[in-house]
């Protein structure tokens, strides 16, 4: 489980500035979509999906000047069931993550 928040965009609008070479590509089970690592560090930095293969999933924590704590709530997937493979459950909606300042 990588716990990251995530957001969309189309893989013709990301454009690496640096430090592509340092990325790692992992992939499971069907092969399909494309999970890349920092291979320094490891954090999880995007993926190419599955469900929208013209998509990138990104690591918001990421991005200079976003941060996971800028988005109010955050939907949480059941992590199991994947739009992609049909079913009754698809991108089943588990919870939500809500984030209040003290």
């Amino acid at each position: 489980m990588r716990g990251a928040v995530a957001v969309s965009a189309k893989l013709a609008d990301i454009k690496f500035l640096k430090g592509e070479q340092k990325l790692t590509l992992y992939q499971f089970n069907t092969k399909v979509a494309k999970h890349y690592f920092c291979s320094v560090c490891g954090i999880y930095t995007h993926h190419q999906r599955r469900s929208k293969p013209d998509e990138f999933g990104i690591n918001v924590a990421c991005l200079e000047g976003v941060s996971p704590f800028d988005f109010p709530e955050v939907a949480v997937m059941n992590g199991i069931n994947h739009p992609a493979d049909g079913g009754s459950k698809l991108g089943e909606i588990m919870g939500y993550l809500r984030f209040t300042k003290s």
